[in-house]
Parts: structure tokens; sequence; C-alpha cells
């Protein structure tokens, strides 16, 4: 692709959360690293009486009004979406979309793993894509589809980002940091496998052609052009889809020994590696090894995050009682330490629901006394997520044989001090926190990249570094209260 004018270009980034998207512009060169929001839109999920599906016309409307909006800002010389991993689309022989997908928070996925694994058993899974084992994963949602007259007029499936490139560019194709999260793509090759797709019972010609971040998309249709206002010819360019795999590529890393921990409605805790951990060790840690930018390696593991706070928010606003996120982090400073502790990647607290209820019962079937104030709860909630990073990269470092010298926490929890504070109490290592835009600054640099604006991985993560408002936190001296908290959590 040509160099692009440093001056004249703005690039369009597509970011779209569990509970909420935006489109966002920025400039990205030599020295200039600059976000501007067009347009911020919520992600409500509907309930059918088949399931939890996403509104995913809904969120198209928002990126078509979000681009609009951009294209009023200036010039845009290109577009890249990125969304959460796992849930996908079916389309029919002529390309139009078999019902509303699937949210991975639904119930239906609970047996389907079972019915894969009696198939093909959890160890040749992980030989293969060596995913952590949720039931969400792709592979096993696809079980719990089949029975479907949908399934049944199916001919191609395409990945969230990969379906609204469609709809925005008429073309087809699987970007490969999001396929790698399916449990189809074979870890070691970085190639659809055509063994496990096979062994499934399931027809090849489903799976799209995977693209690499930074492979052209294609350009709009004329009726996209016709409601935005952007010019015809305007590019669509592969990013790193899965936003995770956005964010660490924005991990203002300028040294090695680093950890990371996106963390947002998830917390995605690991390191970059060159290559896959397929160990038997590693799977029974339930470690998951994802394509990040430029062949790398995120090997991480989910960890449940700030929707443990966000699911308590919403419940006490349901009763009538919303106090701002400020006074409960003020609250919860003062409320007394490790008074509970919970396991954030309890099944129990997947679901949407009352999340206060159902840290009471984990804590009373722990031996434990819930607390008896929102600030409690959050206190509660920080204090074992932190111990969960610690635990979860602590596992990592062995299973990989690294040395970790800092941890990078990106992402909307970054700006959440108390967080940002106990995790480096917790692990005993420095924390740099920011930026909290990760996902949106990687889809931007790789865009810009694939423009000839800034250079290799190395060179967008010193230009994030040498751009952003970045915040450090050193460990308290004194972990012992820590310490004797892990030790209450399973399997520290």
């Amino acid at each position: 692709m040509p160099a692009t004018s440093r001056h004249n270009a703005v690039f369009a980034a597509v970011d779209l959360g569990a509970t909420s998207g935006r489109v966002i512009t920025g400039r990205a060169g030599p020295g200039t690293l600059e976000l501007t929001e067009a347009h911020r839109f919520p992600n409500t999920p509907v309930r059918l009486p088949d399931g939890l599906r996403w509104d995913v016309l809904a969120l198209y409307q928002g990126v078509l009004d979000g681009l609009r909006a951009a294209g009023r800002l200036g010039p845009v010389t290109s577009i890249g979406i990125d969304t959460w991993a796992v849930d996908y689309g079916l389309l029919d022989a002529d390309g139009s979309l078999l019902g509303l997908p699937f949210h991975y928070r639904d119930s239906r996925n609970g047996d389907a793993a079972a019915r894969v694994l009696a198939r093909c058993g959890a160890q040749e899974l992980y030989a293969i894509g060596g995913l952590q084992h949720l039931p969400f994963n792709t592979v096993f949602q696809l079980a719990a589809h089949r029975s479907t007259a949908q399934w049944r007029a199916a001919r191609k499936l395409l990945l969230m980002p990969d379906l609204l490139v469609h709809w925005l560019t008429g073309s087809m194709g699987a970007e490969i940091t999001n396929a790698s999260t399916t449990g189809f793509l074979d870890a070691r090759g970085g190639t659809w496998s055509d063994a496990l797709i096979g062994r499934l019972g399931l027809d090849r010609s489903l799976f799209p052609p995977l693209r690499e971040p930074g492979d052209p998309a294609g350009t709009l249709l004329p009726h996209v052009t016709e409601f935005t206002g952007l010019p015809a010819g305007t590019a669509v360019t592969t990013v790193a889809s899965h936003d995770t795999a956005s964010a660490v590529a924005a991990v203002p890393a300028t040294e090695p020994g680093f950890a990371y921990v996106s963390c947002g409605t998830w917390s995605l805790a690991g390191l970059e590696l060159d290559g896959p951990v397929l160990s038997d060790r590693s799977r029974a840690a339930n470690f998951t090894n994802e394509r990040g930018v430029d062949g790398t390696v995120r090997y991480l593991r989910n960890i449940m995050g700030m929707w443990l706070l966000e699911e308590c928010r919403r419940s006490w606003e349901r009763e009538g009682s919303a106090p701002s996120l400020a006074d409960l982090l003020a609250d919860a400073a003062r409320a007394r330490p490790f008074a509970a502790i919970l396991d954030p990647d309890d099944e129990e607290f997947l679901a949407p629901g009352d999340m206060p209820a159902r840290i009471d019962a984990f804590l009373v079937r722990t031996g434990q006394t819930p607390p008896d104030s929102p600030g409690g709860y959050v206190r509660c909630v920080l204090e074992s997520l932190a111990l969960a990073h610690r635990r979860t990269l602590r596992e990592a470092a062995e299973l990989a044989d690294r040395e970790l010298t800092r941890i990078h926490l990106v992402g909307g929890g970054s700006r959440n001090e108390l967080l940002c504070q106990w995790t480096a109490d917790a692990t005993g290592l420095p924390v740099t926190a920011g930026p909290a835009e990760a996902t949106a600054l990687g889809n931007i640099l790789v865009q810009a990249r694939a423009h000839g604006l800034v250079g290799d991985l190395a060179d967008m993560r010193r230009l994030v570094a040498e751009t952003q408002d970045l915040r450090h936190y050193s460990p308290q001296p004194d972990r012992t209260g820590w310490d004797r908290a892990a030790a209450r959590l399973r399997h520290d």
C-alpha cells in the first residue's frame, strides 16, 4: 500500500465492546498519535424466545452513523474494525445474514462443550488450537447451533468484525487474531485446521480465507458512501480485529520482560511470546494461545474483569441506589482490607443478573461474611481482581519460562487507581497504567503502518510511550496481607 502524507491521513477506528460501541478518528506519524471520539452508541443485547442475541443491526447502524460523524470531522483515509471475540453470524448462499448472532453469555453453550469433547478430547483440542477452555468458545457454540434451520441454510461463517467488514465492502474474510479465538485455527501453523473441521463434521467452505492485520479488506460499497458521505474508494483496512489484540499492540513497552493486563469487561492477563505454549501443564492451567500482530502469540488467561463491578452497579441502579463510581471507590478505599475474597473466574459470575446476591452466595459457600455496604463489595471485587492478576501472571511466567520486570495495565481499568495500585502490591511488580484507549490506538496504529506512516511493532509501542499519558505505580514493600489473601483463593 502506498505511503500517505502524515499531514492528511485520518484513520477511523470502529471499536465495539460488550456494552457500547464508538467510532474514533486518529492521526499517527512520527511524534504524533492523537484520537478524537466521533460517535458513541450503546450495545444492548436482546433476549428472544430462543436465547440471548446481539442486536447487530443496531450496531451496524451505529457504525454507519459514526462513520458519517467521522467524515464531518475531516477526510477519512481508512477504516478499521475491532470487536470482542468468538461470536459469529451465519450467511446463506446469497450472503444474507441468517438471524441475529447469539451472545456468548447465552446459556445454550453449557451443554454444547460436553458434546464436542465427547468427539474430540480436551487434549486434542488444546494441541490444535491452544485455547483456554471457556464454554463460549466458537468451537462449542457451533455444536449448540447445528440442530437449527439456520445452520442447515448456512454457507459461510463470519466473526463479528468480519461480518461488519462484509456489510461495508461486500468482501468476506477472517482476520487471524479473531480467528485464533475460535478453536479452529492451528496454533502452530496459523491456518484453519482442516483436520479438526473434518473431525467435527463441518463443511470447510464455511470458513473464509484468513487475513492478517494490515491487509486491505476492500472499499466502501456505493450505498455506504451515500449514507456516510465518505468518498467513493474509501479503504477498509484489516486491523487486529480482536479488541484485545489491538490493545496489546498499543502496550507502551519499551523493554523486555513485560506482562500486560488488558482490563475492561474482561481482564486479559498474560505475556507476548514468539510461539505457543501447548504443554499439558499449560492446558491444565487453562491458558490460551491467541494470535497477535506480526505473528506474535498472546499467552494469557481470561479473568472475569470489571464485569463484576459493572453488574453490581447495574443491580444497585435497579434497586434505586446509584452511587457514583467516584463515591464507590472512595468508600472501597476506606473499607476493611481483605474482609472477603472471591474467585472472579467462578462460572457463577458469568451470566448477567444480580451480582451482589451471587457474590453473597459465593462468600457464604466459602465460609466468609458478605460485605455490608457497596464500598465493601467494590473492595472485595478489586482486591480479588488484583489477586487474580497476580496468580495468572505468575503462572504464565513459570509456564513460559519468563522473568517479569513490569506490568502494563491498559484499557478502561487503567483509570482505576485502586486496581492499579493493588495489582502492583499483590504482584510485587511496578505497574504502568495506560493508555485507557489502547484498543482504539492499536486499531489506528495498524492502519497507519499499512499506509507507511509508522514502523514495526516496536516503533508503534515507542510512539505510544512517547505520546500518551501514563501513570506509574510502585508496589508497597510489605505484602504480608496480600500473601495471606492469596492463600485463600483456589489454586494459588
